[in-house]
């Protein structure tokens, strides 16, 4: 087991992700166990699978990542990049609109995964528009930290 207090900090871009990419290698290499007290969320996400979140010396949350996001509802991003721009998708089942930029070329659609699809979302929207391109944005684990903590 190797504990860590913070270990990137003050360090510059390049020597942070060597010393990332060592310590996943010494993981997998001679299954070491991390454990990271850190406020540096690109620390947080490369190098572990297991997340304790303490608050005021009381455990807060236990699980990953993705099942702290769950926890607090966090949701994805479906940035659609529209062959020609169209009106707002709001009516799309599971999703909430969240922005339409460019005259309606790009428009981005909030939703929780367990509650509907990828799949699903471009269905819709392929039957009320053509779809040039598309990203998904993650939940900003910062923000998801906050609203655990806020509550």
């Amino acid at each position: 087991m190797l504990i860590l207090d913070e270990p990137t900090i003050g360090l510059d871009v390049l020597s942070k992700e060597r010393l990332r990419a060592f310590l996943a290698e010494q993981r997998t290499a001679f299954g070491t166990s991390l454990l990271l007290a850190t406020h540096d969320m690109g620390d947080v996400r490369r190098l572990t699978e297991r997340v304790l979140l303490v608050d005021h010396g009381r455990l807060a949350f236990d699980g990953t990542l993705d099942g702290l996001a769950r926890q607090v509802g966090a949701e994805r991003i479906l940035v659609l990049d529209l062959a020609e721009p169209a009106r707002p998708l709001s009516e799309i089942p599971g999703t909430r609109l969240v922005g339409v930029e460019a005259g309606g070329l790009r428009q981005r659609l909030s939703f929780a995964p367990g509650t509907t699809t990828v799949a699903a979302i471009l269905s819709a929207v392929t039957e009320r528009a053509q779809l040039h391109d598309l990203t998904i944005e993650e939940p900003d684990i910062e923000g998801v930290i906050r609203q655990l903590y806020s509550a």
